[in-house]
């Protein structure tokens, strides 16, 4: 397994890759690898001859008061997981290579950005889809692997690749949740021992609205006050926003006619928890089809 820091020796490896004729697949993320990245790492290893890890803690998609210095490093544990995954190359660049002194080029998926996390993490979306476009164009990979718990994420870079023909598939892998329903987070970890039992509050919460909505409840208001009324339950829990929206294009519903997007956003202590369930269909979000390359 490679690891390789340095952009232009990154691109040198893939540009000898697919001079092989060798497909390339990428999972991009901030390290501090879970079970949950284990499953992308599994679905990425089973799509391309040549497995990718990027491990980038972006500094462009976090507000100033937000955690960027205390977000959760544990590299020698990476790379462990990363070996047992079966990935080939980790690309692991400094912030002063992806924005060297005088960087001032972003892009930003305007629409998908608006609602949800883009309402309280104003620029959150424009780092990511900056970071995202910089990897896609130093690793050229022909399929990108993401999970839905970041559901808005896998929207916005859905979106990304299609609208400037990136030639990537960006695949979205399903949720992967503790015993007791938590969806796996690096944030998990900013959890108190009681912290960590009163987030359960919200995979309840999802799992009581998702009942209703089979049972025949189609409004929104009456969806969104289920899961309210369970996460105010929990004194500790505060709600940042529970909305149920259209899975493509994230805007709000009244609603649900022909499937949703419920999203939450919980804080617990210093953790900022989000979460979702689909209401419906279950087809994966964004417009965003295969793209060959």
């Amino acid at each position: 397994m490679k690891v390789i820091e340095n952009v232009q020796e990154m691109q040198d490896f893939i540009k000898g890759a697919r001079a092989k004729g060798l497909k390339i697949a990428l999972v991009p993320t901030m390290g501090f690898l879970h079970d949950g990245h284990r499953e992308l790492l599994k679905t990425g290893r089973g799509l391309g001859d040549v497995l990718v890890l990027s491990i980038f803690v972006n500094p462009a998609q976090f507000g100033t008061k937000e955690d960027f210095k205390t977000y959760p490093r544990d590299f020698e544990k990476d790379l462990r997981i990363a070996g047992e995954c079966g990935v080939d190359c980790i690309f692991a660049p400094k912030a002063g290579d992806m924005y060297p002194e005088g960087y001032q080029t972003f892009v930003e998926v305007t629409e998908a950005s608006k609602n949800l996390c883009g309402e309280s993490r104003p620029g959150h979306f424009r780092g990511v889809a900056t970071v995202v476009l910089k990897l896609f164009n130093i690793v050229m990979p022909n399929k990108a692997i993401f999970g839905k718990k970041d559901y808005q994420q896998l929207v916005v870079i859905k979106r990304l690749a299609e609208d400037l023909n990136l030639g990537v598939e960006v695949i979205g892998v399903d949720t992967v949740r503790e015993p007791d329903g938590l969806a796996m987070s690096s944030r998990n970890s900013y959890l108190t021992e009681a912290e960590r039992e009163a987030a359960r509050c919200i995979p309840e919460a999802l799992k009581e609205a998702e009942k209703g909505f089979l049972k025949g409840e189609r409004d929104s208001g009456a969806v969104v006050g289920t899961v309210k009324k369970i996460i105010e339950k929990e004194p500790s829990a505060v709600v940042e926003y529970i909305k149920v929206c259209d899975k493509d294009t994230l805007a709000d519903l009244d609603r649900i006619e022909d499937g949703a997007l419920l999203a939450v956003a919980v804080r617990i202590g210093r953790a900022r928890l989000i979460d979702n369930r689909i209401l419906g269909k279950d087809k994966e979000g964004g417009r965003s089809k295969k793209c060959s390359a």
